[in-house]
C-alpha cells in the first residue's frame, strides 16, 4: 500500500493510505484528546473530542474515523477546535454527577484527565442530571450508569473483542444506556463477567467489585497471569502490599490485549485468602505447628538425605508444578537428580495430555512457537476436542473473531459447545471416537482429489502404505462408527479444500483414552492437506495450567531431562552430565500415577510436592490421601491450606506469581519474564528461595542467590531458551523456533474396536472444565467473587435423556460410575447427544475426578481423564 502524505500542525507527515487523521498523528507523536477510541476497536466516532480542522476547507470532523488524504493541512488545537472540545466536555459534565470524591475510578477517569487538561473546573451550564440507580447484583461488577457518556466501549469491546453480544444499547435520546436483552440483569444474559467492559470503560459508570478498598490503587504493576497457559499479560493494582485490582495491561503485542476472563479478572482475589500460608510447619504429636525456617529446612533436608541413605534414590519422589516458574521448576528437578539421583519428577499440569503431545512432536521434530494471533488470518481452522470458552477463553475470543472475519471453522466435538454458533460446521462425534472420524474425513479428501498432492510428494513418506490403507476402510462404516453423517463430512471436505488449516486441540483429544491415535491422525489430516508450514498453518495444543510448557521443558517430568531431552538418550544424557557433574541413570523415573502405587506398596517412602495439591487433583482423592499418608516424609511448598498440605509433615510457605519474579511459558512458546508486584504474607517466601536454601544444606556448592543466576544457567543449557541470556525487550520472549523437519511421515491409521455397552453403566459422562474454575479448583475455589456467584454444580444432559430417566430442570441426580458418585442439579442441554452426561470438575472439592480410575497412560486400567461409564438416579428432594 503506498504511503501518502500530509501536514499536521504545520509539520509534515506521511502514512499508509486508509490510515485514519488519528492514527496518523498519533503515530508521530501528536496527540488527540478522545473518550471513545480505542485500538482495539473500529473507530465509532461518538464522543468527538477528537475533532480537527481541515485549514484548506475549513471543515471540522472527527479525526477518527476520517482517513487522511494526501495534502491535507490538518489543525489539532486551533481555536475553533478547542472551542468545540470544551462545550462537547461541558456538556458531558452537566450531566455528569458531582461524585468525583467518592468514585473509585479516580484519578483513571479519563473525562476527569481531559478536564483537567483543558481547565475545566465545572461545566457552567444548568445541571442536567442522568439519575440510574447504583446495580450490584452480581459479586463482580458494580453498574452507576449515571457516570455513562455513551461512549459505546462496553459495547463495542463485548461484539467486537470478546464476541458474545450480552449487551447493546437499550433505549433512545436521553434515556439510552447501555443494557441486556429484555434489560435482564448481567448473570442472567449472556454475560461471561470477562469483565473486559470494566476496563475499557472510561469513567467510573463500570467498576470491579473491590472489598475494603475505594479509589485508585496506589501502585499499578505489569506481570503475567498464574491461571490457564494463554499467559495474558495482567495490571495489578496493590495497596499495602495487597492485590486489590486486577486489569488487562493493554500492552499492543499481548496475547490478550484489551481482554480477559472472569478467573484473569476477578478470581485473584484469592491472593488474599486466610487460608494463606504464612509460617513454616512440621508435624508434632499429630499436628502442624509453626517452626522457624532454620529448622524446617534443617529438618526436610537431613530427613531426605537419611532415607536416601537407608533406602535409596528411588525411595523419594518429586512432584513440582505446571503453576509454579521455570526456574523454580528447573531447581526443584535438579536437586532431585543431582543432589538424590532420582528420575522420580513429575508435575500434574502434562500428566494426562503428555503422551499424546509426545506423539505430534515425534512426528513434527519438535515444538515450536505458534501464535494465537495467527488464527485471525488462518485460512481454514479445525477445533477439535476444544471448549475454549471454558478451559482457555482468550483463545476463544481468537476463534469467534477470526469466525467474523469469514474464516471457515469446523468444530469437532460431542457436545455443541459455546463456538457453535460461529461454526460453519460442526461434526458431531460420539465420545472417543475421534480416530476414526478424523480418519474418514482424511480418506474423503484424498478420494474426492481436495488433497495437496505437491505437498505429499515433495515433503511427506509413507503416502503409498497409508493411502492403501485408507482404500480398504469404508467410509459409510468409519462414519457411522464415529457418530457423525456422510453429509456433514462432504461439506467438511468443501470447506477444507485447497485450504490451510489451523488446528486447535483441546483436552477431549489430549486427555482421551485414545488420544495418541487421534493426535496421528490428526497429524495425517494437517499432512494431506499440506497445513505444516508454518505462517498459513499450524497446530495450537491448548494448555490448562499457565506453566504446563515450562515445567516440561525444564525437566520436572520423569522421562526427559531440561530441554525435553529422553533421559535415554546417550549423547544428550552424557551432556547433562558434564555441566551437571554427576552421573545420571538412563532409566526414567516414576511419574505422578506410579509414585501413588509406589507409596501404597510402601516402596516409595519420601515425597517433596511443590505447588500441586494431588489430593484434590487426582482421582480418587481418598486413596490418595492415604497412600500420602504411609511415607515416612511429606514435604509440601504451597500457598495455601490444601488437602495435601494438612498430610505434611513439613510445610513450607511459598510465595504466588504475584509475589515473586520469574517466568513462564504459555502454550504458544512465548516466555514471560515477571517481577514481584506485592510483598509475600508474613514469613512466606518465593519457592525458588526455599529451594536454594534447601539445596545448599543438602550439598549443592553454593547458592544461586537470585533467579536471575538460575536464569543465566537455564540460558545457557538449554538452547530453546536462549531469548533469555539477556533481559527481554518488553518483558518476554520466544522459545527457539525449531524449524519442521520433513521429510514427514504419514502414520498408519489405528483404529480400535468399540468397547461393550455396560448395562450397569449405560451412559458416558464426558468431563470438562467451566469458566469459573481452574484445574482443581484449589485457587478459584478461594475467591470469594467466585463464591459468591452462588453457582450451583450442575450435570448437563440432553432432553430426551430428561424424559427417559424423568429428570426436571434443577432436580438432583446422582451420577455413579465404577469409582465413585456425585450428586448435582439437572441442566437440560440441547447442545447434548442422548445417552451423554456433561460433568463439570473443579466444584465441590472436584468430587468429579473421583467417577474415574486412578491409572496411568499405557495401564490395562487407564480411560483416559475425560469421559467414562456412569448411570443416572434420580434423588429424592
Amino acid at each position: 500500500m503506498e504511503d501518502i502524505s500530509l501536514t499536521i500542525n504545520g509539520t509534515r507527515i506521511s502514512c499508509p493510505a486508509g490510515t485514519s487523521i488519528l492514527e496518523a498523528a498519533g503515530e508521530h507523536g501528536i496527540e488527540i484528546p478522545t473518550l471513545c477510541h480505542h485500538p482495539d476497536l473500529e473507530p465509532y466516532g461518538a464522543c468527538r473530542l477528537c475533532l480537527v480542522e481541515d485549514q484548506q476547507s475549513g471543515r471540522i470532523m472527527a479525526s477518527c474515523v476520517t482517513p487522511a488524504g494526501p495534502g491535507m493541512e490538518i489543525l489539532t488545537h486551533s481555536p475553533r477546535v478547542l472551542r468545540h472540545r470544551r462545550n462537547i466536555l461541558r456538556l458531558m459534565m452537566a450531566e455528569h454527577p458531582e461524585s468525583c470524591l467518592v468514585c473509585s475510578k479516580g484519578n483513571r477517569c479519563q473525562l476527569r484527565q481531559l478536564a483537567g487538561q483543558m481547565d475545566i473546573g465545572e461545566s457552567g451550564l444548568y445541571p442536567t442530571p442522568n439519575y440510574k440507580p447504583i446495580e450490584q447484583a452480581n459479586p463482580f461488577i458494580v453498574r452507576d450508569l449515571s457516570k455513562c457518556i455513551l461512549c459505546g466501549k462496553c459495547i463495542r469491546a463485548d461484539h467486537e473483542l470478546v464476541a458474545v453480544g450480552a449487551i447493546d444499547y437499550h433505549h433512545r435520546g436521553f434515556a439510552s444506556r447501555p443494557a441486556t436483552l429484555y434489560d435482564l440483569p448481567l448473570e442472567s444474559s449472556a454475560c461471561t463477567f470477562c469483565g473486559t467492559c470494566v476496563s475499557i470503560c472510561p469513567t467510573g459508570a463500570l467498576m470491579p467489585v473491590i472489598d475494603n478498598w475505594a479509589g485508585t490503587p496506589e501502585q499499578e504493576t505489569a506481570t503475567t497471569c498464574g491461571f490457564c497457559g494463554v499467559g495474558c499479560s495482567l495490571l495489578m493494582g496493590t495497596v499495602d502490599h495487597k492485590v486489590v485490582e486486577v486489569n488487562p495491561s493493554g500492552i499492543s503485542d499481548s496475547v490478550n490485549r484489551a481482554t480477559l476472563c472472569v478467573r484473569g479478572h476477578f478470581a485473584h482475589d484469592f491472593l488474599n485468602s486466610r487460608d494463606r500460608l504464612t509460617r513454616p510447619l512440621i508435624r508434632k504429636n499429630g499436628d502442624l505447628t509453626p517452626i522457624s525456617w532454620d529448622q524446617a529446612l534443617d529438618y526436610a533436608a537431613d530427613r531426605l538425605l537419611s532415607i536416601k541413605k537407608d533406602y535409596g534414590p528411588q525411595s523419594i519422589a518429586f512432584l513440582g508444578s505446571s503453576k509454579c516458574t521455570n526456574e523454580e521448576n528447573y531447581l526443584f528437578q535438579k536437586i532431585a537428580r543431582v543432589l538424590l539421583g532420582t528420575h522420580n519428577v513429575d508435575n500434574l499440569g502434562f500428566m494426562a495430555a503428555r503422551a499424546a503431545v509426545e506423539a505430534l512432536e515425534s512426528k513434527m521434530g519438535g515444538r515450536r512457537p505458534e501464535r494465537l494471533s495467527e488464527l485471525e488470518k488462518a485460512q481454514a481452522i479445525v477445533a477439535i476436542g476444544a471448549d475454549p470458552g471454558h478451559s482457555a477463553p482468550v483463545v476463544g475470543y481468537h476463534l469467534r473473531r477470526a469466525a467474523r472475519k469469514g474464516i471457515p471453522l469446523i468444530g469437532i466435538d460431542p457436545r455443541k459447545t459455546d463456538l457453535f454458533p460461529f461454526a460453519d460446521l460442526w461434526l458431531t462425534v460420539a465420545p472417543d471416537r475421534d480416530t476414526e472420524l478424523l480418519t474418514c474425513l482424511t480418506g474423503l479428501l484424498w478420494k474426492r482429489f481436495a488433497h495437496d498432492p505437491g505437498f505429499i510428494q515433495q515433503l511427506t513418506e509413507g503416502f503409498g502404505a497409508y493411502s492403501e490403507a485408507l482404500s480398504s476402510f469404508n467410509p459409510e462404516r468409519l462414519c457411522l462408527a464415529s457418530g457423525s453423517d456422510m453429509g456433514s463430512l462432504n461439506r467438511a471436505v468443501d470447506l477444507l479444500k485447497g485450504k490451510k488449516i489451523r488446528f486447535v486441540i483441546g483436552h477431549g483429544i489430549t486427555q482421551q483414552v485414545h488420544g495418541v491415535q487421534a493426535m496421528e491422525a490428526i497429524f495425517n489430516l494437517a499432512l494431506m492437506t499440506g497445513s505444516v508450514a508454518p505462517k498459513t498453518a499450524g497446530i495450537h495444543i491448548l494448555a490448562r495450567e499457565n506453566n504446563e510448557a515450562g515445567a516440561w521443558d525444564m525437566g520436572a517430568v520423569p522421562h526427559a531431562l531440561p530441554g525435553r531431552m529422553p533421559v535415554a538418550d546417550i549423547s544428550g544424557r552424557r551432556g547433562w552430565e558434564h555441566e551437571w557433574h554427576v552421573k545420571l541413570s538412563p532409566d526414567p523415573g516414576l511419574n505422578a500415577i506410579r509414585m501413588i502405587q509406589e507409596a501404597e506398596k510402601g516402596n516409595l517412602r519420601a515425597m517433596v510436592i511443590m505447588g500441586e495439591n494431588p489430593v484434590r487433583s487426582l482421582p480418587q482423592h481418598e486413596r490418595i490421601h492415604n497412600a500420602l499418608s504411609r511415607l515416612d516424609l511429606l514435604v509440601v511448598q504451597d500457598i495455601l491450606q490444601t488437602e495435601t498440605s494438612r498430610t505434611a509433615h513439613v510445610v513450607l510457605p511459598g510465595a504466588a506469581f504475584s509475589e515473586k519474579a520469574g517466568s513462564f511459558t504459555s502454550m504458544e512458546g512465548r516466555i514471560s519474564c515477571f517481577s514481584p508486584v506485592a510483598a509475600p504474607p508474613g514469613e512466606a517466601m518465593p519457592d525458588w528461595e526455599i529451594l536454594d536454601r534447601l539445596a545448599v544444606r543438602m550439598g549443592h556448592p553454593h547458592a544461586y542467590g537470585s533467579v536471575k543466576n538460575i536464569r543465566t544457567e537455564i540460558a545457557h543449557l538449554i538452547p530453546m531458551y536462549e531469548g533469555l541470556r539477556h533481559d527481554p525487550p518488553g518483558g518476554w520472549t520466544w522459545i527457539r523456533e525449531i524449524p519442521a523437519k520433513a521429510p514427514f511421515m504419514f502414520s498408519p491409521p489405528r483404529l480400535h474396536d468399540r468397547e461393550a455397552a455396560d448395562d450397569d453403566y449405560p451412559v458416558i459422562a464426558i468431563l470438562g472444565s467451566h469458566r469459573l474454575h481452574l484445574g482443581s479448583g484449589t485457587r478459584t475455589g478461594r475467591s470469594r467473587r467466585i463464591k459468591a456467584l452462588g453457582r450451583a454444580a450442575e450435570i448437563f444432559i440432553a432432553p430426551a435423556d430428561g424424559k427417559r430417566f424423568g429428570l426436571n430442570p434443577g432436580e438432583p441426580v446422582s451420577v455413579t460410575s465404577a469409582t465413585g458418585m456425585v450428586v448435582r442439579q439437572v441442566v437440560l442441554d440441547r447442545g447434548m447427544q442422548a445417552g451423554q452426561v456433561f460433568v463439570p470438575t473443579a466444584f465441590h472439592e472436584n468430587e468429579a475426578l473421583n467417577l474415574i480410575p486412578l491409572a496411568a497412560w499405557g495401564e490395562a486400567s487407564w480411560q483416559g481423564f475425560k469421559t467414562c461409564s456412569v448411570r443416572l438416579e434420580r434423588k429424592g428432594m
